[in-house]
């Protein structure tokens, strides 16, 4: 077994199973996805540990467990199109890849987005397309989507993405509202109207577009 494949297997057995991740579908496609071909060269051997990855510019790969329990909770089925928000290189795109029909990733950084499809293709995820735009925003020409998903932090609800979802669609993102620790939060259209509920304690990097807003100064 190669340092790279021993270290995915820790990954899946070290942080994720004892985090309450038990999707198979989930832990076979991080456990065979090389994370470490996703990031820079420098942070290469370290890949798999439990924190996220830099990449540069404030922006970074989230940490596996996060993004590991944030996929799990959205209930992906083989029949799903998925939009994924902040996509930075790829690597959560292709971990949906492998559980959905579609991906849609969003990034606004070009450098970025040329990254991700590059290693979209490296992996064959066919299914997955990458746009070049504001996170924000989303995709609305693509919509509706029956899960979303951000891959970082927000500040406020994200009404923009929500009015993206189908009915019965679901969102999953951390809300960062005050200290370094947020929580992660789903959100669940049913019959027109969005609810939601906390999921678990995290604490992420709250990703460009959705930090807290000036107030008025009088």
């Amino acid at each position: 077994m190669s340092p790279f494949a021993r270290a995915r297997s820790n990954m899946v057995d070290g942080q994720l199973r004892p985090n309450k991740v038990t999707d198979d579908r989930l832990l076979a496609a991080m456990g065979d996805l090389p994370r470490e071909d996703f990031v820079p060269d420098l942070c290469r051997n370290t890949a798999y540990v439990d924190e996220g990855v830099d990449l540069g510019g404030c922006r970074y790969l989230l940490e596996p467990m996060i993004l590991a329990r944030l996929i799990q909770e959205a209930g992906i089925k083989p029949t799903d199109v998925v939009l994924d928000i902040g996509a930075a290189t790829g690597y959560g795109a292709a971990v949906l890849s492998r559980m959905a029909a579609t991906v849609v990733a969003v990034e606004e950084v070009p450098a970025l987005a040329y990254a991700a499809i590059a290693n979209l293709q490296k992996v064959g995820a066919d299914n997955a397309v990458v746009i070049t735009g504001p996170l924000a925003e989303g995709s609305a020409k693509q919509a509706p989507y029956d899960v979303i998903l951000i891959e970082g932090g927000i500040s406020e609800e994200p009404a923009t993405l929500l009015a993206q979802l189908s009915e019965g669609g679901r969102l999953l993102a951390v809300e960062m509202r005050k200290g370094p620790v947020g929580v992660a939060r789903l959100w669940e259209k049913q019959g027109g109207s969005v609810s939601s509920r906390i999921l678990f304690d995290a604490g992420v990097k709250v990703l460009p577009g959705f930090a807290p807003q000036p107030g008025f100064v009088f």
